[in-house]
């Protein structure tokens, strides 16, 4: 999706196809970390959380996506909340652009994990000013098109966009309708690989899995079968780790490329990830907006928590306990001074 910038020098584009859901460990996950829905709610816009904007109450309510990095995120924040600062917090699952109107009406406090929505962050933050930056969250977001590496070693020329349709034979499957397939994640996630699809003139099909968790157990089997496939993803992700992929060179991105929706024939961007809150939390949500602001940490560390929740089976809980119990220094910074 086309990203301009505005209070920020730095161009922002994207969703997921982080369909960021990511198996069915982390869709079990995902329902693990939703206190007040059923697992799958797209948007709470409409149905505030019986913990938001309580007055006096020492609570706190977060917005969780579905992708699992955005899931360690949380679970971290909610942990240290809740053990370290004395806050009860409520966890509500809401779709990437719903989640803005829901923090922009105080109905969630804070979005940890975005990546770059202009539209929202001009009309709330520039213009009604009833949500604010939270700061950088000190991970690099990056969405691409990838191949499997043993396919990649077999075939480098796939690496090249231009060559995609030399493999679009070698790349079909029944959903994609006589072409090759390009995997993408959920539908509800914005992305330019229909545009691209189009605009590159590539004989291939975007088909959604449905969800991250879709999409990776499809990449999981298709690699455990050592098939070739094409792939909608992103970075950070742990999948990585379990199914080395290579990226597609796409035509190089620059300031602008994407700026329509319909014409866009670029690679996505790097985009920093940010957290934003509501507006009116961010001046007097005490040690816990302090906290959020604070917080701050790696690609490799977010990486560590997914692991745990979408590989390993851990709940968030348990696995923000068990990273939090081995990485004292890291989290130590982000709480509040005590005055």
């Amino acid at each position: 999706m086309a990203r301009t910038p505005h209070t920020r020098t730095r161009t922002r584009t994207l969703t997921r196809a982080r369909a960021r859901t990511r198996g069915a460990a982390a869709l079990a996950s995902a329902c693990a970390l939703v206190a007040v829905t059923g697992c799958g709610a797209a948007d709470m816009t409409k149905q505030a959380s019986p913990y938001a904007n309580a007055q006096g109450a020492k609570s706190v309510t977060l917005a969780v996506q579905s992708w699992v990095g955005a899931q360690a995120n949380v679970a971290v924040v909610k942990y240290l909340l809740e053990h370290e600062l004395g806050y009860h917090v409520d966890t509500v699952q809401i779709d990437e652009v719903p989640a803005w109107d829901a923090l922009s009406q105080g109905r969630v406090d804070a979005i940890l994990e975005d990546w770059g929505h202009p539209e929202q962050e001009k009309r709330y933050v520039d213009d009604k000013k009833t949500i604010a930056s939270g700061g950088g969250l000190g991970v690099i977001g990056h969405i691409g098109w990838f191949v499997p590496t043993y396919f990649a070693k077999q075939h480098p020329d796939v690496t090249d966009w231009r060559n995609l349709n030399k493999y679009a034979d070698r790349l079909r499957t029944p959903e994609s309708g006589g072409k090759g397939q390009l995997l993408d994640g959920s539908p509800s996630y914005v992305t330019n690989d229909k545009a691209l699809v189009s605009n590159l003139n590539l004989d291939y099909q975007v088909v959604f899995a449905g969800s991250e968790a879709a999409q990776i157990t499809q990449i999981e089997q298709f690699a455990k079968e050592k098939k070739p496939f094409l792939t909608y993803w992103y970075k950070p992700q742990w999948l990585f780790e379990k199914v080395p992929m290579t990226e597609v060179r796409l035509p190089p991105y620059k300031e602008g490329c994407d700026a329509d929706a319909r014409k866009v024939a670029c690679a996505y961007p790097h985009t920093p990830l940010e957290k934003f809150l509501n507006a009116d939390f961010a001046k007097k949500g005490g040690a816990a907006a302090a906290l959020m602001k604070n917080f701050r940490w790696t690609t490799e560390e977010q990486n560590e928590v997914a692991l745990m929740i979408a590989e390993r089976k851990m709940s968030p809980d348990d696995a923000a306990a068990a990273w939090v119990k081995e990485n004292r220094p890291v989290w130590q910074k982000w709480l509040p001074k005590r005055k």
